[in-house]
Protein backbone atom coordinates (compact mmCIF):
# COMPACT_ATOMS: atom_id res chain seq x y z
CA UNK A 1 0.00 0.00 0.00
CA UNK A 2 1.48 3.22 -1.07
CA UNK A 3 1.59 6.72 1.33
CA UNK A 4 -1.03 8.49 0.63
CA UNK A 5 -0.43 11.44 -2.11
CA UNK A 6 0.62 15.15 -1.36
CA UNK A 7 -1.33 17.13 -3.79
CA UNK A 8 1.32 20.07 -5.04
CA UNK A 9 0.74 23.62 -3.89
CA UNK A 10 -2.05 23.66 -2.64
CA UNK A 11 -1.97 26.62 -1.10
CA UNK A 12 -1.87 28.15 -4.66
CA UNK A 13 -4.04 26.44 -6.20
CA UNK A 14 -6.99 27.59 -4.15
CA UNK A 15 -5.37 31.36 -3.99
CA UNK A 16 -6.36 31.21 -7.92
CA UNK A 17 -9.28 28.48 -8.36
CA UNK A 18 -11.58 29.47 -5.42
CA UNK A 19 -14.42 31.74 -7.05
CA UNK A 20 -17.47 31.84 -4.81
CA UNK A 21 -20.23 29.59 -4.49
CA UNK A 22 -20.87 27.41 -7.59
CA UNK A 23 -19.70 24.24 -9.39
CA UNK A 24 -16.14 23.47 -9.64
CA UNK A 25 -14.07 20.91 -12.12
CA UNK A 26 -11.43 18.74 -11.11
CA UNK A 27 -10.29 16.97 -13.78
CA UNK A 28 -8.04 14.78 -12.58
CA UNK A 29 -8.86 13.82 -9.06
CA UNK A 30 -6.14 11.73 -7.86
CA UNK A 31 -6.58 10.67 -4.42
CA UNK A 32 -8.93 14.01 -3.68
CA UNK A 33 -6.47 15.99 -1.87
CA UNK A 34 -6.94 18.97 -3.87
CA UNK A 35 -10.82 18.78 -4.28
CA UNK A 36 -10.72 18.02 -0.66
CA UNK A 37 -8.69 21.50 0.34
CA UNK A 38 -11.21 23.14 -2.32
CA UNK A 39 -14.66 21.98 -0.38
CA UNK A 40 -13.29 22.74 2.96
CA UNK A 41 -12.14 26.25 1.65
CA UNK A 42 -15.07 26.99 0.04
CA UNK A 43 -18.55 25.76 2.09
CA UNK A 44 -20.90 26.37 -1.19
CA UNK A 45 -18.86 24.76 -3.63
CA UNK A 46 -19.69 21.79 -5.12
CA UNK A 47 -17.73 19.12 -7.28
CA UNK A 48 -17.85 17.58 -10.21
CA UNK A 49 -14.33 15.19 -9.69
CA UNK A 50 -12.92 13.19 -12.64
CA UNK A 51 -10.32 10.55 -13.18
CA UNK A 52 -9.40 8.36 -16.13
CA UNK A 53 -7.78 5.67 -13.56
CA UNK A 54 -10.37 3.73 -11.97
CA UNK A 55 -8.69 2.98 -8.71
CA UNK A 56 -8.20 6.90 -8.53
CA UNK A 57 -12.29 7.55 -8.63
CA UNK A 58 -12.25 4.36 -6.01
CA UNK A 59 -10.04 6.01 -3.96
CA UNK A 60 -11.12 9.43 -4.18
CA UNK A 61 -14.64 8.61 -3.81
CA UNK A 62 -13.77 7.28 -0.33
CA UNK A 63 -12.37 10.49 0.70
CA UNK A 64 -15.22 12.98 -0.44
CA UNK A 65 -17.46 10.49 1.03
CA UNK A 66 -18.44 12.95 3.58
CA UNK A 67 -18.84 16.06 1.62
CA UNK A 68 -22.30 14.24 0.61
CA UNK A 69 -24.32 15.63 -2.28
CA UNK A 70 -22.00 18.44 -3.07
CA UNK A 71 -19.66 15.80 -4.67
CA UNK A 72 -20.32 13.66 -7.88
CA UNK A 73 -17.17 11.63 -8.85
CA UNK A 74 -17.05 10.01 -12.59
CA UNK A 75 -14.47 7.96 -14.31
CA UNK A 76 -13.70 9.49 -17.93
CA UNK A 77 -11.10 11.05 -20.14
CA UNK A 78 -10.34 14.75 -20.81
CA UNK A 79 -12.22 14.04 -24.10
CA UNK A 80 -14.97 12.09 -22.34
CA UNK A 81 -15.94 14.84 -19.22
CA UNK A 82 -18.35 17.41 -21.59
CA UNK A 83 -20.57 14.23 -22.05
CA UNK A 84 -20.62 12.93 -18.64
CA UNK A 85 -21.08 16.65 -17.41
CA UNK A 86 -24.05 16.88 -19.47
CA UNK A 87 -25.29 13.51 -18.19
CA UNK A 88 -25.36 14.73 -14.99
CA UNK A 89 -26.75 17.99 -15.54
CA UNK A 90 -23.70 19.53 -13.93
CA UNK A 91 -22.35 22.57 -16.60
CA UNK A 92 -21.40 25.50 -16.56
CA UNK A 93 -18.33 25.52 -13.97
CA UNK A 94 -17.18 28.28 -11.91
CA UNK A 95 -13.43 26.87 -12.17
CA UNK A 96 -11.60 23.61 -13.52
CA UNK A 97 -8.69 22.21 -12.10
CA UNK A 98 -6.17 19.83 -14.50
CA UNK A 99 -3.35 18.65 -12.35
CA UNK A 100 -1.00 16.23 -15.10
CA UNK A 101 0.74 14.68 -12.45
CA UNK A 102 0.96 10.90 -11.83
CA UNK A 103 -0.28 10.64 -7.89
CA UNK A 104 2.22 8.54 -5.92
CA UNK A 105 -0.46 5.30 -5.92
CA UNK A 106 0.64 4.73 -9.65
CA UNK A 107 3.86 5.53 -8.85
CA UNK A 108 4.27 3.40 -5.97
CA UNK A 109 2.45 0.27 -6.86
CA UNK A 110 4.83 -2.04 -9.28
CA UNK A 111 2.27 -3.72 -10.90
CA UNK A 112 0.93 -0.50 -12.84
CA UNK A 113 4.25 -0.16 -14.63
CA UNK A 114 4.92 3.62 -14.21
CA UNK A 115 8.72 3.47 -12.13
CA UNK A 116 11.85 2.16 -13.22
CA UNK A 117 12.85 2.08 -9.82
CA UNK A 118 10.27 -0.54 -8.99
CA UNK A 119 10.03 -3.92 -10.64
CA UNK A 120 6.73 -4.92 -12.32
CA UNK A 121 4.92 -5.38 -16.29
CA UNK A 122 6.09 -3.02 -17.99
CA UNK A 123 2.66 -1.81 -18.75
CA UNK A 124 2.06 2.78 -18.19
CA UNK A 125 -1.27 2.35 -18.55
CA UNK A 126 -3.50 5.16 -16.78
CA UNK A 127 -6.46 2.93 -17.20
CA UNK A 128 -5.49 -0.76 -17.38
CA UNK A 129 -9.37 -1.36 -18.02
CA UNK A 130 -8.63 0.18 -21.56
CA UNK A 131 -6.25 -0.39 -24.26
CA UNK A 132 -3.27 -2.52 -24.24
CA UNK A 133 0.00 -2.51 -22.06
CA UNK A 134 3.29 -1.30 -23.22
CA UNK A 135 4.96 -4.10 -23.62
CA UNK A 136 2.26 -5.77 -26.01
CA UNK A 137 1.89 -2.08 -28.18
CA UNK A 138 5.86 -1.70 -28.68
CA UNK A 139 5.61 -5.21 -30.23
CA UNK A 140 3.40 -3.62 -32.43
CA UNK A 141 4.79 -0.45 -33.03
CA UNK A 142 6.67 1.16 -35.79
CA UNK A 143 10.45 2.97 -35.58
CA UNK A 144 8.82 6.62 -36.97
CA UNK A 145 6.39 6.41 -34.60
CA UNK A 146 8.11 5.28 -31.49
CA UNK A 147 11.49 7.90 -32.31
CA UNK A 148 8.60 10.73 -32.53
CA UNK A 149 7.02 9.84 -28.81
CA UNK A 150 10.66 9.87 -27.23
CA UNK A 151 11.43 12.97 -28.77
CA UNK A 152 8.80 14.96 -28.55
CA UNK A 153 7.86 13.94 -25.01
CA UNK A 154 11.20 12.80 -23.65
CA UNK A 155 13.52 15.56 -24.94
CA UNK A 156 15.65 12.35 -25.83
CA UNK A 157 18.27 13.40 -28.55
CA UNK A 158 19.25 9.83 -29.54
CA UNK A 159 14.98 9.02 -29.50
CA UNK A 160 15.63 6.41 -33.54
CA UNK A 161 18.47 5.03 -31.96
CA UNK A 162 16.70 3.86 -28.32
CA UNK A 163 13.01 3.33 -30.69
CA UNK A 164 15.08 0.60 -32.50
CA UNK A 165 16.66 -1.01 -29.81
CA UNK A 166 13.40 -1.24 -28.07
CA UNK A 167 10.65 -2.41 -30.84
CA UNK A 168 13.45 -5.14 -31.69
CA UNK A 169 13.55 -6.16 -27.74
CA UNK A 170 9.23 -6.01 -27.51
CA UNK A 171 9.34 -7.49 -31.20
CA UNK A 172 11.36 -11.20 -29.46
CA UNK A 173 9.05 -10.68 -26.16
CA UNK A 174 12.31 -9.51 -24.25
CA UNK A 175 10.98 -6.21 -22.96
CA UNK A 176 8.47 -7.74 -20.37
CA UNK A 177 9.40 -5.48 -17.01
CA UNK A 178 10.38 -2.11 -15.98
CA UNK A 179 13.93 -3.71 -14.97
CA UNK A 180 14.00 -4.84 -18.61
CA UNK A 181 13.65 -1.59 -20.30
CA UNK A 182 15.62 0.42 -17.89
CA UNK A 183 18.83 -2.28 -18.41
CA UNK A 184 18.16 -1.43 -22.09
CA UNK A 185 18.10 2.16 -21.73
CA UNK A 186 21.48 2.36 -19.90
CA UNK A 187 23.33 -0.82 -22.53
CA UNK A 188 22.27 1.36 -25.77
CA UNK A 189 22.44 5.44 -24.45
CA UNK A 190 25.42 4.32 -22.80
CA UNK A 191 27.36 5.45 -19.98
CA UNK A 192 26.78 5.20 -15.97
CA UNK A 193 23.28 4.31 -15.03
CA UNK A 194 21.60 8.50 -15.53
CA UNK A 195 18.08 8.14 -13.55
CA UNK A 196 16.66 11.40 -14.89
CA UNK A 197 17.86 9.75 -18.58
CA UNK A 198 15.43 6.68 -17.72
CA UNK A 199 12.49 8.58 -16.52
CA UNK A 200 12.39 10.63 -19.43
CA UNK A 201 12.26 7.25 -21.44
CA UNK A 202 9.63 6.24 -18.92
CA UNK A 203 7.74 9.62 -19.09
CA UNK A 204 7.44 9.41 -23.04
CA UNK A 205 6.29 5.61 -23.40
CA UNK A 206 3.49 6.64 -20.97
CA UNK A 207 2.32 9.59 -22.84
CA UNK A 208 2.74 7.80 -25.69
CA UNK A 209 0.43 4.87 -24.73
CA UNK A 210 -2.33 7.10 -22.57
CA UNK A 211 -2.82 9.54 -25.58
CA UNK A 212 -1.72 11.89 -23.02
CA UNK A 213 -1.30 14.96 -25.85
CA UNK A 214 -4.83 14.33 -27.30
CA UNK A 215 -6.29 14.02 -24.14
CA UNK A 216 -5.04 17.78 -23.52
CA UNK A 217 -5.86 18.84 -26.75
CA UNK A 218 -9.51 17.92 -26.57
CA UNK A 219 -9.63 19.51 -22.99
CA UNK A 220 -8.51 22.43 -24.16
CA UNK A 221 -11.06 22.76 -27.00
CA UNK A 222 -14.15 22.43 -24.90
CA UNK A 223 -12.76 24.44 -21.92
CA UNK A 224 -14.21 27.59 -23.29
CA UNK A 225 -17.61 26.18 -23.74
CA UNK A 226 -17.73 24.75 -20.58
CA UNK A 227 -15.94 27.51 -18.00
CA UNK A 228 -18.58 30.02 -17.59
CA UNK A 229 -17.96 33.63 -18.10
CA UNK A 230 -15.88 34.85 -14.90
CA UNK A 231 -14.58 31.41 -14.03
CA UNK A 232 -10.86 30.11 -13.65
CA UNK A 233 -8.60 27.70 -14.86
CA UNK A 234 -5.87 25.83 -12.70
CA UNK A 235 -3.47 24.10 -14.46
CA UNK A 236 -0.76 22.38 -13.60
CA UNK A 237 1.60 20.77 -15.53
CA UNK A 238 4.87 18.39 -15.17
CA UNK A 239 6.43 18.53 -18.83
CA UNK A 240 7.71 21.12 -21.00
CA UNK A 241 5.60 20.02 -23.70
CA UNK A 242 2.08 20.14 -21.88
CA UNK A 243 3.22 23.82 -20.02
CA UNK A 244 4.13 25.35 -23.75
CA UNK A 245 0.73 24.23 -24.76
CA UNK A 246 -1.37 25.23 -22.74
CA UNK A 247 0.27 28.83 -22.36
CA UNK A 248 -0.05 29.06 -26.25
CA UNK A 249 -3.73 28.10 -26.33
CA UNK A 250 -5.14 29.79 -23.14
CA UNK A 251 -2.90 32.91 -23.71
CA UNK A 252 -4.14 33.05 -27.45
CA UNK A 253 -2.72 32.69 -30.77
CA UNK A 254 -1.74 36.27 -31.61
CA UNK A 255 2.08 36.96 -32.15
CA UNK A 256 4.03 40.04 -30.08
CA UNK A 257 4.40 42.62 -32.85
CA UNK A 258 7.98 44.29 -33.32
CA UNK A 259 9.68 46.65 -30.99
CA UNK A 260 9.23 49.27 -34.18
CA UNK A 261 5.61 48.33 -34.69
CA UNK A 262 4.85 47.89 -31.34
CA UNK A 263 5.86 52.02 -30.43
CA UNK A 264 3.58 52.81 -32.99
CA UNK A 265 0.02 50.87 -32.22
CA UNK A 266 -1.69 50.77 -29.10
CA UNK A 267 -1.12 47.44 -27.87
CA UNK A 268 -3.90 45.37 -28.31
CA UNK A 269 -4.67 42.49 -25.30
CA UNK A 270 -4.28 39.06 -26.63
CA UNK A 271 -7.08 37.24 -28.85
CA UNK A 272 -8.93 34.36 -27.22
CA UNK A 273 -11.31 34.05 -24.32
CA UNK A 274 -8.82 33.96 -21.74
CA UNK A 275 -7.20 36.47 -19.45
CA UNK A 276 -3.74 35.32 -17.63
CA UNK A 277 -4.02 35.36 -13.70
CA UNK A 278 -0.08 33.75 -13.49
CA UNK A 279 1.97 36.02 -15.77
CA UNK A 280 4.87 34.21 -14.72
CA UNK A 281 4.73 30.40 -14.13
CA UNK A 282 4.79 29.78 -10.19
CA UNK A 283 6.54 26.88 -9.06
CA UNK A 284 7.03 24.95 -5.17
CA UNK A 285 8.81 26.63 -2.84
CA UNK A 286 12.16 24.78 -1.68
CA UNK A 287 10.14 23.57 1.40
CA UNK A 288 7.29 22.30 -0.37
CA UNK A 289 10.47 20.41 -2.45
CA UNK A 290 12.30 19.54 0.54
CA UNK A 291 8.69 17.70 2.05
CA UNK A 292 7.73 16.36 -1.28
CA UNK A 293 10.66 15.87 -3.87
CA UNK A 294 7.81 14.82 -6.65
CA UNK A 295 6.82 18.33 -6.96
CA UNK A 296 10.05 19.75 -8.54
CA UNK A 297 9.00 19.71 -11.90
CA UNK A 298 5.26 21.45 -11.20
CA UNK A 299 4.44 24.70 -12.95
CA UNK A 300 1.52 26.06 -11.94
CA UNK A 301 -0.63 28.35 -14.22
CA UNK A 302 -4.36 30.33 -13.73
CA UNK A 303 -7.03 31.91 -15.78
CA UNK A 304 -9.58 33.67 -16.21
CA UNK A 305 -12.67 33.10 -18.74
CA UNK A 306 -13.48 36.94 -20.24
CA UNK A 307 -16.72 37.97 -19.76
CA UNK A 308 -19.04 37.41 -23.17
Amino acid sequence: MSARHDPVLVEEVLRFLRNGPGLYLDATLGEGGHAEALLEAEPEARLFGSDRDPDAVASAGERLRRFGGRVTVVHATFREIPARAAAFGERPFTGALFDLGLSSRQIDEPERGMSFQREGPLDLRMDPSRGEPAWRRLAQASEPELARALAEHGDLPQGRRLARAILTAAGTGDLPTTRALAELVDRVLGGRPHPRRTARVFQALRMWINEEAGELEGALAWLPDLIRPGGVVVTLAYHSGEDRRIKQELRGRSQAPSRRVHRLLPQRPPEGPWLELTHRVVTPPAREIDANPRARSARLRAFRRKPT
